[in-house]
């Protein structure tokens, strides 16, 4: 948009609009599926307890993972082949894991379907800022919802389809959606390449040497730390939190079971107004703290009166994860060119995932050497605290690329 226009959403973006929305509700579809129907698959496929570890701890590890491969595929085939190609590895991989004889096969699926997921995770944030450059905020937001549906649908429906028809047809039916939403990116690329444009993904493509040298930023430093505490607190919660409200609170499992999806709950509003408001706000480190304020108070509330007090503690860990949407519109704010935006989102979520794959280890570890979750609940309120320092760098304006040039 070369004038600055704000453009109708819809004026001449209407395939990159709808695609955009329908990637993002494909991106947690393979993680959330497959819990809910273990015990089913199990009757099929003998899987042992360190096996259905390793299919617990491979989304985050296959996230990192992405985040070094995705900068390097958007430059290879670009920013819209790159979507495709994440796409057809979430649809190859739903299929193979719901025809799987065995738990490798089944593992080699969900390997496929993560590393669609982690490209797509990278990618999205770059594919915004370059069909929608006048309302990134407004798209971040709603991809960020859609996300957090894309959590609890699959969730919601994977044991009642297993139920009906089997758990291969409840594993495999997600494919459906990453095939339906490869159709728009496919309408973009055959479009411009009738137009004879070539499409390298950006004007500007990621280079390596863009990507080795962001240790040298601030402002992208700051970003992973801050997305890094996002995911270790997240992922320890959604892996954890049942047990400690069982144990501290005195929840039955179902009550844990529906107050950790309380935690879900709340996070879709704020992933809806937050990056609208950090697009208007001066000085965003006030989200920041807002975010660090609730996942302190929350753990907080767990250590000193968890059973008075629970659902209040379980609602203030959900308005944490406003510090991922935070996150998401830094990564767009604070970078000039597509091809910065594309280095600085593979750079932060790779570092952020291989950080949050530690965070249930680390939480588990604790507690055994404890036997008690006081030690784990400090530690996952000191790392809440570690964001003081992005809200502190944050709070002024600063760009990625400014900061590799001085």
């Amino acid at each position: 948009m070369p004038d600055g226009r704000r453009l109708p959403i819809w004026a001449g973006r209407t395939a990159a609009l709808l695609g955009i929305v329908l990637v993002a509700f494909t991106l947690r579809q393979a993680v959330a599926a497959i819990s809910p129907i273990l015990g089913d698959i199990r009757v099929d496929i003998p899987i042992s307890g360190t096996g259905v570890g390793l299919l617990g701890t491979m989304p985050p590890i296959l996230f990192a993972a992405s985040g070094v491969m995705a900068p390097r595929v958007a430059r290879a085939i670009g920013l819209d082949g790159g979507i495709v190609l994440a796409l057809v590895l979430m649809t190859v991989g739903h299929l193979v894991r719901a025809f799987a004889p065995g738990f490798v096969v089944l593992l080699v699926g969900s390997a496929l379907a993560f590393a669609g997921t982690g490209i797509g995770n990278v990618l999205l944030p770059s594919i915004v800022r370059r069909y929608f450059p006048d309302r990134v905020a407004l798209l971040t937001a709603v991809y960020g919802c859609i996300v957090g549906v894309s959590t609890a649908v699959p969730a919601a429906l994977a044991a009642p389809l297993a139920a009906q028809a089997g758990w291969r047809f409840s594993l495999g039916i997600w494919s459906v959606t990453s095939v339906v939403a490869l159709v728009p990116w496919l309408v973009i690329i055959v479009r411009e390449r009738r137009a004879r444009i070539v499409d390298d993904g950006s004007v500007e493509s990621p280079t390596d040497a863009l990507v080795t040298r962001l240790w040298r930023s601030r402002a992208a430093l700051s970003i992973t730390l801050l997305f890094s505490t996002s995911t270790i607190c997240t992922y320890a919660v959604f892996a954890w939190l049942p047990e400690i409200l069982g144990d501290v609170a005195g929840s039955t499992p179902t009550e844990a079971g529906v107050l950790l999806a309380v935690t879900g709950i709340i996070s879709v509003p704020g992933a809806l107004v937050v990056p609208l408001l950090a697009a208007r706000l001066r000085n965003v480190g006030w989200l920041i703290v807002a975010g660090i304020a609730s996942f302190v108070l929350g753990f907080l509330g767990l250590l000193v009166a968890p059973e008075s007090l629970t659902l209040v503690w379980v609602v203030l860990i959900g308005l944490g994860s406003i510090l991922f949407p935070v996150s998401l519109v830094l990564i767009n704010s604070r970078t000039r060119t597509h091809g910065g935006t594309v280095a600085l989102s593979g750079f932060a979520q790779g570092v952020a995932y291989a950080l949050g794959a530690l965070g249930p280890l680390l939480v588990g570890l604790l507690h055994d050497l404890s036997g008690a979750w006081s030690l784990p609940l400090v530690f996952l309120l000191a790392v809440a605290l570690v964001a003081t320092i992005p809200a502190i760098t944050l709070a002024q304006p600063a760009f990625v690329e400014d900061e590799l040039t001085r």
